[in-house]
């Protein structure tokens, strides 16, 4: 099967560009493909509470539900936040765009750092979460998580490739059953509770932990700076509002507004029952997993939990899917990162970015082997960064235009940006031995990146421009190499062309072995028709050096010239047979790749099969 009959089957065929709108999505799909990460942080940031507060014993797991508690008011605030700013920013309102109009540059490139690490870490982490309630239901595929984990991201990318909308129907359906699963548990839980069922987890799963230290503020803070992941993903709708259909703005807010109400639900509910049931962090089984057995047996409905918690796991890497390539997009488009970045590919996607980012998660997951919690400390800092900006500028937006509500909108945005940011140094400090420091120190080192490419950029622009400029008068001299091997039916057709090119053309030929120099120069003679044959002595067997040097000395006999090196090469009929013959042709092109006033063409010659 060739690569483009393989694309296409994995791919799809080409969507034009006047199917735009077509592709875009409903609030149904909106919300299966854009909150499937902040829902699937319920899965997990519940357990991330307990595995702090375990260290001071069992009795203090009960500070679960004020923090859980804590944390859902901050939802409430995020969400308040972003919806306003959506209203702000119809077109797109994502802590990128929002920094960059208010706040400037520096503070605009810093939150898009902290996003697209924020996107690398989400897919790596919800991938692991959702192979741990895999393996959590089937201990025999513990030891194969990393391999699971890179089919995972790698599945997921590939349905991505395949348009926004596509992957929004295929995903639908599971997030969907999650958010039915899980309301069905919690609420079967509360019968449970309130009927007097509930009965302590700690012996089943044997003796509970003794405490190793006290109780204190800081442990506390430290838990719900964990706990606090399950913010993570909320900036995703204000991210892609242009993903909407029109009005885009309005879905966008009606979809973050659900999603918020879903999102506390679902986690507090959770951390609720994990209380009353008295559950308790053990290794090898999720703390999910223990809840969806006490409340539900061993029966086919836990396993349906656990089927969908692994499956809305690995899908929450989805949203990071359809938010990281547009967020690099929009770099892209101020020259910031590669400008290959904001190309849509056969099926109006971001591809450049897709591509990228699996690759970036793949590593991540494979350095650290698969592990979240060893992943989830790098996970929280540049979310609420990026959080804290955007509300910041949000301030100065109102404050500067002082539009109806602007009083109300600049309180809103102060409490929000005031609250992650106290979060973000909170996550900072008790996190940041356990892993926060990288993300640190990785922030400033992109923005360094993104100002050195668009540096680059700049001086580009400026050293192309047109301003100024005058017609430049004709060459006075246009030399024309026919650089050869041997003679065959390939250098044949180079010959001429070069004859088309200049009057001044001639043949080179650099000598390794002089047996073979007589054979070349006596076909050239019957073959050459009249042009004239360079012979380069090179006494080291290399091509590129006796070349280089005459190259300089035809430039130093006349300045104003350009010199053209014609490379004939004969292109077999079948890929692989490239393996069997010298790559001669890709060197010398490489070593004249950075060479001033020096053009090289390729002349292919097709074999048949």
């Amino acid at each position: 099967m060739s690569v483009q009959r393989l694309k296409r089957v994995l791919v799809g065929r080409p969507i034009p560009t006047s199917l735009d709108q077509h592709e875009r999505l409903s609030r149904v799909t909106g919300l299966a493909v854009f909150a499937s990460d902040a829902l699937s942080s319920v899965a997990y940031a519940t357990e991330a509470i307990l595995l702090v507060l375990v260290a001071a014993g069992t009795a203090a797991l009960g500070a679960s539900l004020p923090i859980a508690l804590a944390i859902a008011i901050l939802v409430g605030i995020v969400v308040t936040s972003f919806r306003q700013s959506i209203l702000a920013y119809p077109k797109g309102g994502g802590a990128y765009v929002v920094t960059r109009e208010n706040l400037g540059r520096y503070p605009s490139l810093v939150a898009g750092a902290a996003l697209l690490i924020d996107y690398v870490l989400t897919v790596a982490v919800s991938t692991a979460a959702g192979i741990d309630a895999i393996t959590s239901a089937i201990p025999p595929l513990y030891p194969h998580r990393v391999v699971l984990c890179t089919a995972g991201v790698v599945a997921i990318a590939i349905a991505n490739l395949r348009g926004i909308r596509e992957a929004g129907r295929l995903f639908a359906g599971p997030t969907y059953l999650f958010v039915g699963s899980y309301l069905a548990m919690i609420g079967w839980g509360l019968v449970q509770w309130l009927g007097g069922e509930v009965g302590p987890a700690v012996e089943a799963s044997g003796a509970a932990p003794r405490g190793i230290e006290a109780l204190t503020l800081f442990l506390a803070l430290r838990a719900f700076a964990s706990g606090c992941a399950a913010l993570t993903g909320i900036e995703a709708v204000s991210d892609g509002v242009p993903a909407f259909r029109t009005p885009e703005a309005q879905h966008a807010r009606q979809v973050l507004a659900v999603l918020g109400l879903i999102l506390i639900v679902l986690f507090v509910g959770v951390t609720f029952l994990v209380y009353v049931f008295r559950v308790v962090p053990v290794a090898g089984e999720t703390t999910n997993s223990q809840l969806a057995r006490l409340v539900f047996g061993q029966s086919p409905l836990y396993y349906l939990v656990q089927g969908v918690t692994a499956l809305i796991l690995v899908l929450a890497a989805n949203t990071s899917f359809a938010d990281f390539p547009r967020v690099a997009s929009f770099l892209a488009r101020d020259g910031f990162v590669p400008r290959q970045f904001g190309n849509r590919g056969d099926r109006l996607a971001y591809s450049n970015g897709i591509l990228i980012l699996t690759v970036l998660s793949v590593s991540l997951l494979v350095v650290f082997h698969g592990d979240t919690h060893a992943l989830i400390p790098l996970y929280a800092v540049g979310v609420f960064l990026s959080f804290t900006l955007k509300q910041a500028s949000m301030v100065r937006y109102w404050l500067r235009r002082r539009q109806p509500g602007w009083v109300s909108g600049v309180s809103v945005q102060a409490v929000g940006a005031m609250a992650t940011g106290l979060v973000m140094v909170i996550i900072a400090v008790t996190k940041f031995t356990h892993g926060a420091w990288i993300v640190v120190v990785l922030i400033p080192t992109l923005v360094v990146a993104f100002v050195t490419v668009r540096q680059h950029y700049d001086q580009v622009a400026r050293q192309l421009s047109i301003d100024g400029a005058e017609v430049e008068p004709p060459l006075r001299a246009h030399i024309v190499l026919v650089l050869v091997g041997d003679v065959h039916r390939g250098v044949l057709r180079a010959i001429r062309y070069a004859r088309a090119l200049s009057e001044d053309a001639r043949g080179v030929y650099v000598e390794i072995t002089p047996e073979h120099t007589r054979r070349v120069e006596e076909r050239w003679g019957r073959f050459g028709g009249g042009m004239p044959l360079v012979v380069l002595r090179s006494p080291y067997r290399s091509v590129a050096g006796p070349l280089l040097e005459y190259l300089d000395h035809l430039q130093r006999q006349t300045a104003d010239q350009f010199v053209t090196i014609i490379l004939p090469e004969f292109i077999p009929a079948r890929w692989w047979q490239h393996l069997l013959h010298n790559q001669t042709a890709l060197l010398i092109k490489g070593a004249l790749l950075f060479r001033k006033g020096v053009i090289v063409t390729n002349v292919p010659y097709h074999l048949d099969q």
